[in-house]
């Protein structure tokens, strides 16, 4: 898959690659053999064992303080963030009836499962720095993926005085299961994007989003 050229990681196994992007709903209408559930289980093991390592090896923090940041760099909000930047999102294999909801748990759930399939075809070596070429970055700008991104981003932009809007682009799913998108706007301007189960989530997401890039 295209999104793992930047990387230079070419999977040998594609249908082991294909598994770790396929959705039970996907696995349940077309009748396909597996979907990336023990993919994830493996991919959520090797997550921490990086994560634990770097901490390790790169603080002097007590078993406690890196326990919490990993916590932090390995939840769900963090992990369903790596995938979006990476466009591991636009692969993902849904069945019809799925293919409107697609959440943060969802995306998150293959990140994970896309680590075990490389750790499976390329091992240790080549997944750890894969995984840290990803989330090291957010490490290195102490990003709080619990943190009231949307307080922190209108922070930064009344510095500038800018004008800061959040626009609702579209809503799909079921009435108790819907899915919001929504756009940041800093001056007139798209600077993120974001996608959750309440109006209030999305946009958070997009305000993360917006931070990131202007703070990078």
């Amino acid at each position: 898959m295209f999104f793992l050229d930047k990387f230079n990681i070419k999977i040998n196994n594609k249908e082991l690659l294909k598994t770790a992007l396929t959705h039970s709903s996907f696995t349940n209408e077309h009748k396909a053999a597996h979907n990336y559930e023990r993919l994830e289980f493996l991919g959520d093991a090797v997550l921490e064992v990086v994560v634990s390592e770097y901490f390790y090896l790169n603080t002097s923090f007590k078993e406690g303080q890196m326990t919490k940041l990993r916590s932090n760099y390995v939840c769900e909000k963090a992990l369903a963030t790596y995938s979006k930047e990476v466009n591991i999102d636009k692969e993902i294999r849904l069945g019809h009836g799925q293919i409107h909801n697609l959440n943060d748990t969802i995306i998150a759930d293959v990140f994970e499962a896309i680590v075990g399939a490389i750790y499976l075809d390329q091992g240790f070596s080549i997944v750890k720095k894969y995984i840290e070429t990803i989330i090291v970055p957010y490490i290195n700008k102490e990003i709080d993926f619990n943190a009231d991104y949307k307080t922190k981003l209108q922070e930064l932009v009344q510095t500038d005085k800018k004008s800061l809007e959040y626009e609702v682009i579209s809503e799909s799913g079921k009435a108790h299961e819907k899915i919001f998108e929504v756009v940041v706007k800093i001056d007139n301007i798209i600077y993120g994007k974001g996608k959750g189960s309440s109006k209030k989530e999305a946009e958070q997401m997009a305000a993360l989003d917006a931070y990131n890039k202007s703070a990078r």
